[in-house]
């Protein structure tokens, strides 16, 4: 056995995205310990710089110490009691786990279907609240990232609330890349994950919640059927001031990656950052588009982070990406579900989201599938 040394890649898959060299050095700072006053004020930093990403107030603003799957889970298993009717909106993969997640937590599932590669349609979603009087819950994905589709997360949340129904909203894709407004558009709970857009290692998940999903938290029936993501347990860790509950040691050296990483989207600035992947999809999409390359997702809710594009007939997908690997140490996603072995799914997400990057790939793909 040796150390590992991995090659250089440049990541332009559906995640992770590259990450930028000052957030690969900030992991390599010395360690502390988990309750040390200088990593609880660090942990403060992290949350007000997550307020500021996520666009909210919300004091229960942190990331879980698990990838955005935990996150995800912990809006379920915190949110969810058993018997609870839950409105899951499936347009994709991570629709498809959104019903799982109800289900385990012993909750009752209505789907609402869509096509993959569409939105989410508020108007099936009305239909379903008014034929469920009892839905107490509509979950849905902002950005899905099995197609790249974008679906209306101002308008959803307006219908869910008359209904009085909570909102859960999946924001893995989106954070940092596209406008989203937690507080403005009405969204009661959220996750991402901090591989995208964000452009951090892996390993973290963003999570908040506002008031009224800490009230169903705070008055469920039942206990959160897991500890560790017990948001009632997990609040005395990440809540407020200097004196912290042990609850879990917290990956220290990865939440230093968070930090940096959210430093330097404030530098950049919220509306920069999302100009920036609408420019690098706009360019990315001249050069498919002059290769005869057609895009999955309308153009009206595509996404610019997450592009999934038809494979052109004939083309052998995995030769196609496994010469892309091995002859240009460059990484595209494959389809999912319904779409694999047809499209491929292209990211520009976060430090991947540069002019060089659009560039090369371009130029790598054509290369590649002129030998085809």
């Amino acid at each position: 056995m040796q150390s590992f040394n991995p090659p250089v890649r440049t990541l332009m898959g559906p995640g992770p995205s590259d990450v930028h060299p000052r957030i690969l050095s900030a992991m390599a700072r010395p360690t502390i310990g988990h309750l040390d006053p200088e990593f609880i004020r660090m942990m403060d930093e992290v949350k007000a710089m997550l307020q500021y990403a996520f666009q909210t107030k919300n004091p229960m603003t942190m990331p879980v110490s698990a990838p955005g799957s935990a996150g995800m889970e912990t809006c379920f298993a915190n949110l969810v009691e058993p018997g609870d009717k839950v409105i899951v909106c499936i347009n994709g993969v991570f629709g498809n786990r959104m019903r799982e997640n109800v289900e385990r937590c012993g909750g009752t599932c209505v789907e609402v279907k869509d096509d993959w590669g569409t939105a989410v349609s508020p108007e099936k979603v009305e239909a379903a609240l008014v034929a469920n009087p009892d839905a107490k819950i509509v979950a849905f994905v902002h950005a899905e990232t099995s197609t790249g589709a974008c679906s209306d997360v101002k308008t959803i949340c307006e219908i869910a609330h008359k209904h009085n129904c909570l909102t859960i909203v999946d924001a893995v894709t989106s954070l940092g890349g596209v406008e989203l407004k937690v507080d403005e558009w009405g969204v009661d709970s959220i996750y991402s994950g901090t591989q995208k857009c964000l452009s951090c290692v892996p390993g973290l998940s963003p999570v908040s919640f506002n008031e009224a999903a800490l009230d169903k938290v705070r008055n469920r029936k039942t206990k959160v059927q897991s500890w560790f993501l017990d948001l009632n347990l997990v609040m005395g860790y990440w809540g407020q001031g200097a004196k912290r509950a042990y609850h879990h040691t917290a990956p220290v050296n990865t939440l230093y990656a968070l930090h940096e990483s959210l430093v330097m989207l404030k530098e950049e600035g919220l509306e920069n950052a999302h100009a920036r992947h609408r420019a690098m999809h706009n360019k990315l999409k001249v050069g498919l588009e002059e290769m005869g390359i057609k895009f999955l997702v309308d153009e009206s809710v595509r996404l610019p982070q997450l592009n999934s594009v038809w494979i052109p007939e004939g083309v052998d997908d995995a030769a196609v990406r496994s010469e892309l690997l091995t002859k240009y140490n460059l990484e595209i996603g494959s389809g999912l579900g319904d779409f694999a072995g047809k499209v491929w799914r292209i990211g520009t997400m976060g430090f991947s989201a540069t002019e060089e990057n659009i560039l090369f790939c371009l130029a790598a793909l054509k290369d590649v599938l002129g030998k085809k």
